[in-house]
């Protein structure tokens, strides 16, 4: 296990939304775990909401979940990491009411302080894109307002992909909350003119482009090929000013 930082350091976490659903957003938040892991950080990944999960003997397992708690490589309960987890591959919000459950910030707030206890860094994956329901009343940003992090938005880079970026930056800042950075993920390999979308996103959006995700496949998003050593360094220098 890597060494804690010294008591002091203003260590926490970022959670991780995205433009859609399917766009990379554990990749992304998996990486970074391993990144900072590679600098010496204690950090773990959670994913505090999770449907199309799979029953198992030790209960409900989401995938997303579990490759966060592979990147941690760190003996830790899941259901601090994963605490609603649902069957069906639906909204969460649907998920969350065919159970008869309610997604809660505060349990999710206090699932964040005991990880929090384990590590240094936690890095908190989202469900869906930002404006993703999770019940009748709650919204993503309640739980980032809740666990008072910073938003790092994951851009699925394919046609499109600038009004999606453009609108979800928006809303998070409209939302209250704080964009620190952003990554672009080329989920789409054939995508035309990918670096002036690239730019035109670096101009339009306030937040610093963290890093850009590039895949050789197709269809999987563990065989990508990502470096997170810089986007790590740089959330490192934000959470201790």
């Amino acid at each position: 296990m890597p060494a804690r930082h010294a008591a002091g350091a203003m260590m926490r976490g970022i959670f991780v939304t995205g433009t859609d659903t399917g766009i990379g957003k554990t990749h992304v938040a998996a990486s970074l775990v391993r990144a900072l892991r590679a600098q010496g950080v204690a950090a773990i990944g959670m994913k505090p909401v999770a449907s199309g999960c799979e029953q198992t003997v030790e209960g409900l397992r989401n995938s997303d979940a579990l490759d966060l708690l592979a990147a941690g490589a760190q003996p830790i309960d899941y259901a601090l990491v994963n605490p609603y987890a649902f069957a069906d591959p639906i909204s969460p919000h649907l998920a969350a009411a065919d159970a008869q459950a309610t997604i809660e910030p505060w349990h999710i707030a206090e699932a964040f302080t005991r990880l929090q206890a384990q590590a240094d860094f936690v890095v908190v994956e989202g469900v869906g894109g930002w404006l993703a329901p999770l019940g009748e009343s709650v919204m993503q940003a309640d739980i980032v307002r809740a666990l008072d992090l910073p938003v790092l938005l994951v851009v699925g880079l394919r046609l499109g992909c600038l009004n999606h970026a453009l609108l979800t930056a928006r809303a998070i800042e409209a939302d209250g909350c704080r964009l620190s950075g952003w990554i672009g993920n080329r989920i789409d390999v054939d995508m035309i003119r990918v670096e002036d979308n690239i730019e035109t996103l670096r101009r339009r959006i306030q937040a610093p482009l963290l890093g850009i995700a590039e895949h050789v496949g197709h269809s999987r998003f563990d065989d990508g090929i990502i470096d997170l050593d810089n986007a790590a360094r740089t959330l490192l220098a934000a959470a201790s000013d």
